[in-house]
């Protein structure tokens, strides 16, 4: 990352980014109006000002000396260099000149005429960017001015130079790297990940460029646990007999988008939680604060304060539960696999389904009109009745399995209405977790989640979602899925303990979706999907620890199910990543089916299958992108599914779209899965 940053005459510190959705998702609004057409282009972007103003002060407050411009971004900040220097696809009907809203967010969502560009995580993160298209054809111009406008506007508010800083994040840096970045001419200072890239501190120790500035990232910018000051005050104190008092800037890992805003809008959290948390505005605060304590100025109350909530997470017995631990150390000794092979398995499915060929299926979730938040919503505030949350669900259960049977769909779902997001519906049943009101953390656009924050040993105390999927399942007599997230995506969609390894923590929720699994088949569900959406983005950076990753995550997904009868179906889903790299650790995942996301990243999926890898069990690849509100046509994903059918057998092949419903609208919906359901007919005819 290459970052423009202010000057001023105070402390030596510094935040890479901050998240701009605004503390009460002001931006994600002010957005989805916009797109509605019920604002103006000058009211979205009298909002976007403000929200900038405030940061900008919010950081200069704290006396944070070097201040970021050109990190926010109104739907991406990948997209914003793309539409920098010009680099618009043809499809786009761009003319030249300043790209505008209609460009830029065409490019971004697609529109009623041609799809959106790709969309897929950012490094190991839940943040989607848009993927540049780029080739022969791309004549380069400078085309958008957003840079330096930005910088022009903090510039009248902060009143800064311009210096350029390189920012490297979210792992170590390589050796041969390290020399070549801080080689690179032009360069005033570079900013190290210090959480994430320890072993980076023996280069910066020998190797460092004497007369540049280190801005070290101590302060974590991907997690919201409050900083141990004393631990980084004494790791700084060792830089700056290295790189001298003038040379050593305090700063975050990495930008702070990736955290929640501020912890002063949480009413949810009781004290001793809030105690161990910081969140974005939290963090600028302990920057500034490390600066002042490494120029001799240390708020010693401020510091005491941190030191005791420290050693209060160490302590608490809210956060140990001996018998989950046992259980999940038990796990170490075997691989916890299903006992029959896939295809034996699929034949016993086939016997008890009996589906048809290509049978047609959709993920989970169906749109969340505005009605059913508000139900949701009155029965958290107890504003009605368990009663009356009970029959308006069922109601939206039952017109959602109506419209699947009108649609003539294969294997339904019940369209998920009780559930607020998938992690943290689960989250919220479980032990070991903590929940905000306002920790929102931006995925992609306008679309923010709200991460639970796992600071504990986890746990099901009951059943999470029998009683929903058995009353779904006895509106029809086809099959009901019941519906899961997996203990790789609960994990990597979550704010994790730092306190112990990941893979710990990861085996304990498996334990608690296998028990879940369990009592989902006792209750005569056939066909139950866990879905993995984020097992690819938890991949590190670095190919040396891959192995190690894939193996523990792949070991969780089949700890959940490894206990289930060969006519149980397992699926499971992933979606916005590149996977052709992990595919053979996907087949060993051992899944009855998987969906995967496919029609958005222009199929390369099916790259893999053309260069020889066999796969056995059921397979979904989506046949149309649901982050976009065009409708498919028939014709469209007829000729889909035909190129799926050059590389794939028929009797694996399941027709789906690329991911969950909820965030689309009705009249999307009906009839993108119409001509979904009528190109699946069309080809059984056809092959028949």
């Amino acid at each position: 990352m290459v970052e423009y940053f202010g000057e001023q005459l105070s402390m030596a510190s510094h935040i890479v980014g901050y998240p701009r959705m605004g503390p009460k998702r002001e931006l994600k609004f002010a957005l989805e109006s916009f797109w509605d057409g019920k604002s103006s282009a000058e009211d979205l972007q009298t909002v976007a000002a403000d929200l900038r103003s405030s940061i900008w002060k919010q950081m200069a407050d704290a006396g944070i000396k070097y201040i970021p411009s050109n990190t926010f971004s109104y739907y991406d900040q990948v997209l914003d260099t793309t539409t920098m220097i010009g680099a618009v696809p043809p499809r786009y009907n761009w003319n030249g000149g300043e790209i505008g809203f209609d460009t830029y967010f065409s490019m971004a969502r697609g529109n009623a005429s041609v799809p959106a560009m790709e969309m897929t995580k950012w490094f190991d993160t839940n943040y989607h960017y848009i993927v540049p298209e780029l080739g022969p054809e791309v004549k380069f111009s400078y085309a958008s001015h957003k840079a330096v406008n930005e910088y022009k506007e903090a510039k009248a508010v902060t009143c800064s130079g311009l210096n350029v800083l390189v920012a490297t994040y979210f792992a170590d840096v390589p050796a041969d790297a390290f020399k070549t970045l801080t080689t690179l001419p032009g360069v005033a200072g570079y900013t190290f990940d210090l959480v994430r890239g320890e072993k980076t501190l023996d280069l910066i120790k020998t190797s460092f460029p004497s007369g540049k500035y280190l801005f070290a990232g101590v302060v974590d910018g991907r997690n919201i646990w409050a900083n141990d000051l004393a631990g980084s005050l004494s790791v700084l104190e060792s830089l700056e007999a290295i790189v001298g008092k003038d040379k050593l800037v305090v700063s975050t890992s990495s930008s702070l988008q990736h955290t929640a805003v501020d912890l002063v809008n949480e009413t949810k959290l009781d004290d001793e939680i809030k105690s161990w948390l910081a969140f974005a505005a939290q963090k600028v605060i302990e920057v500034g604060a490390l600066a002042k304590a490494l120029a001799g100025q240390k708020d010693e109350a401020y510091f005491a304060a941190n030191a005791a909530a420290q050693a209060s997470r160490k302590c608490s017995p809210r956060v140990t539960n001996e018998a989950v631990q046992k259980a999940a150390a038990a796990l170490r000794g075997s691989d916890h696999r299903r006992a029959t092979n896939v295809s034996a398995r699929l034949d016993a499915q086939q016997k008890k389904l009996n589906l048809p060929i290509l049978p047609t299926t959709t993920i989970g979730s169906f749109p969340q009109t505005i009605e059913l938040r508000r139900v949701r919503r009155e029965y958290k505030a107890k504003k009605i009745s368990e009663e009356e949350y009970i029959k308006a669900i069922k109601e939206e259960i039952f017109k959602v399995v109506q419209l699947q049977e009108e649609l003539d769909i294969d294997v339904l779902v019940h369209g998920e209405p009780e559930r607020n997001d998938m992690v943290e519906y689960f989250g919220e049943q479980l032990s070991g977790f903590a929940f905000t009101a306002n920790g929102w953390v931006q995925s992609y656009g306008s679309r923010c989640v709200k991460p639970p924050i796992i600071y504990g040993d986890v746990s099901r105390p009951k059943a999470m979602t029998v009683f929903w999927s058995t009353m779904a399942q006895e509106m029809t007599k086809r099959p009901m899925k019941g519906m899961l997230t997996g203990p790789v995506t609960i994990l990597n969609w979550s704010f994790v303990r730092n306190d112990q390894p990941r893979f710990e923590t990861c085996y304990q929720i498996a334990l608690a979706i296998k028990d879940e699994v369990e009592d989902l088949e006792k209750a005569g569900i056939t066909v139950i999907q866990i879905d993995e959406a984020a097992l690819r983005e938890g991949l590190p950076l670095r190919k040396a620890e891959h192995a190690f990753y894939l193996d523990w995550a792949v070991h969780s997904f089949r700890i959940t199910n490894v206990g289930v009868q060969d006519t149980t179906q397992i699926h499971t889903h992933m979606c916005y990543s590149n996977f052709n790299d992990i595919i053979h650790s996907i087949i060993n995942m051992d899944a009855d089916v998987i969906t995967i996301e496919n029609s958005r990243s222009d199929e390369k999926l099916l790259s893999v299958f053309r260069e020889g890898v066999k796969y056995g069990a059921g397979i979904g690849p989506g046949v149309y992108d649901i982050h976009s509100p065009r409708i498919p046509s028939t014709e469209e994903i007829h000729d889909r599914i035909n190129k799926m059918l050059a590389v794939l057998e028929t009797n694996i092949l399941w027709v789906n779209p690329d991911c969950g419903l909820k965030t689309r609208k009705y009249t999307e919906v009906k009839p993108a899965l119409q001509n979904m359901v009528a190109a699946a007919k069309k080809l059984r005819a056809a092959l028949a």
